[in-house]
């Protein structure tokens, strides 16, 4: 087993930096990450970069491999646009591949609070094509700008998108994300991520969105979401997650979920 588990790695991952939001507490992160026979692991969290130095050092005293990375959020027009109702974001997952990486990442996201700031720290498409250098982009969760699109089944955004984010990162800087905890419109996505890949020859990555270490972490992260939005857990109109999915998983239970991509999880380990 633990010669299998050594090929696949968690490339999408929130950390307790993203406030009210993530549950990984980052010493509990290693050891777990190490119990799974796992020999590294991402930090994506939400629009933020300040949780990197201590998951750097972290790793590196548990003999685990860091991959630092963020989650931004894209600016559905550019970052200096701020209209109510129209200009919200999306997601994107990027990862650095060198120190040129690093420092890109570093000047994006400070870039997306100084002057994309609207709800929340936005990049738009000129910082991504500016920074992108030393960088690999995931094309994210149901929240991503191709997930959306495909969601209102408009299949030729959903595809230009894809285009232009090959484009920006170069070939094999680009990866397609499949996620499945169990959330119906995860598997309608899926399905169009996979034939997005073959028609375009873009690579596919399995990733599941950890938001938490162990699957029974699932009602302290949703308590930590009541917080966040000022609800209580007996309200049914709040914000929550649609299943207990979001954890650290076992490379045997995503292999389960996905039994006919290997090239997805050795993808995983390729990045």
């Amino acid at each position: 087993m633990a010669e299998k588990a050594r090929n696949f790695t968690h490339l999408h991952l929130h950390t307790e930096y993203s406030l009210l939001d993530g549950a990984c507490r980052i010493e509990g992160l290693m050891q777990r990450v190490k119990a799974l026979g796992q020999t590294a692991v991402a930090i994506t969290d939400h629009g933020v970069m300040y949780g990197c130095v201590d998951f750097y050092k972290a790793a590196k005293k548990a003999g685990v491999k860091p991959i630092i990375g963020c989650e931004v959020y894209v600016a559905t027009r550019t970052r200096f646009d701020k209209v109510n109702r129209i200009d919200g974001s999306n997601h994107l997952v990027l990862l650095c591949k060198n120190e040129t990486g690093y420092k890109n990442l570093i000047k994006m996201v400070s870039a997306g609070f100084t002057e994309g700031f609207y709800n929340k720290p936005r990049v738009d498409h000129e910082l991504l094509e500016e920074y992108h250098e030393g960088l690999i982009c995931l094309s994210a969760c149901l929240a991503g700008r191709i997930p959306q699109a495909i969601m209102q089944e408009d299949l030729d955004a959903a595809e230009q998108a894809a285009r232009e984010y090959a484009e920006i990162f170069g070939p094999g800087h680009f990866y397609l994300e499949l996620q499945d905890h169990g959330i119906p419109e995860q598997r309608t996505v899926n399905g169009h991520i996979r034939k997005l890949a073959d028609k375009l020859g873009l690579p596919l990555v399995v990733t599941n969105d950890a938001h938490y270490l162990r699957k029974s972490d699932a009602k302290m992260q949703d308590v930590l979401l009541c917080i966040q939005t000022g609800k209580t857990v007996d309200d049914p109109n709040r914000m929550k997650f649609e299943t207990e999915e979001f954890y650290l998983k076992s490379e045997e239970e995503l292999r389960s979920l996905f039994p006919d991509v290997p090239e997805a999880f050795e993808n995983t380990v390729r990045i």
